[in-house]
């Protein structure tokens, strides 16, 4: 809303609303002019320089996951219950318990050959592991988080080639398990894996993946892509035996659990 200036009087009482008058506010209204459309300008090309409109945000969480290895509890990555609601064979509920986590560490010598090399485009900052049990100890699952080197371009680049290339179903791209003595998963090594799932994160520098297996140490000749032995009426013994759905069911629910420590501020994390 607008008010117009107070009419001016001469000591004549004569209105001194002059061409003059008229002109100089005129100018006036065009310099205003002028000046908003300036910062408009300038606040657009500021926004366009950080990455566009919205992005800021985005940026910033992506580059706050990064450094999540170090400044989020264990317990928060890798809870030591995760419940599974609905997430066995047929909706079944599941709950996961975890057995050992592994010392944070590189990338070096933690992949088959072919996944390492499918994974050097976004490099490797740290590498964190864990490894669950089922409620009856029949199965064992390894998760771990890759936080990569990359920026949001080249984390989107990889996702796409894992997808129209399906690496993801590859059984020479499988991910290795975390063995820890003394524990259920002790005997679970590369011959006893069974099925698996990997996940390349776009709004997060992090690759999420799963393997699971039997937990008396059979060896599969076989593995199948949890993607694949889920699916109705698979009959193979990872299908049959729901290590399809322990792989990707506990994936998911670990990736739920740090995206929403992405989301959290650090002053609001527990100590």
């Amino acid at each position: 809303m607008s008010f117009g200036e107070p009419e001016v009087y001469d000591e004549r009482a004569r209105s001194r609303v002059l061409g003059a008058r008229l002109r100089s506010r005129g100018a006036g209204i065009a310099a205003c002019l002028v000046l908003g459309l300036g910062l408009i300008g300038g606040a657009a090309t500021g926004s366009w320089l950080v990455g566009g409109d919205g992005d800021g945000g985005e940026q910033n969480a992506f580059a706050a996951a990064r450094g999540l290895w170090h400044s989020v509890p264990v317990d928060d990555l890798f809870p030591r219950t995760v419940a599974g609601q609905g997430a066995g064979p047929g909706g079944a509920d599941r709950t996961w318990i975890r057995v050992a986590v592994a010392p944070d560490s590189g990338c070096t010598g933690a992949f088959d050959p072919l996944l390492s090399k499918a994974l050097a485009p976004v490099g490797c900052q740290r590498l964190v592991r864990a490894t669950y049990t089922d409620a009856t100890q029949s199965f064992v699952t390894t998760v771990g988080l890759v936080f990569t080197k990359a920026d949001q371009t080249a984390m989107s680049s990889l996702a796409r080639r894992f997808q129209d290339e399906n690496l993801g179903t590859r059984a020479d791209l499988m991910p290795r398990p975390f063995a820890a003595k003394n524990t259920t998963a002790a005997r679970f090594g590369t011959k006893q894996r069974a099925s698996w799932t990997l996940s390349v994160l776009t709004d997060a520098p992090v690759v999420v993946y799963a393997v699971s297996g039997w937990a008396d140490g059979r060896t599969v000749d076989t593995p199948q892509p949890a993607e694949q032995a889920e699916q109705s009426g698979a009959t193979t013994p990872p299908a049959q035996a729901g290590l399809g759905n322990e792989a990707q069911g506990l994936a998911d629910r670990i990736e739920r659990a740090l995206r929403k420590d992405v989301s959290t501020p650090p002053s609001e994390r527990p100590s």
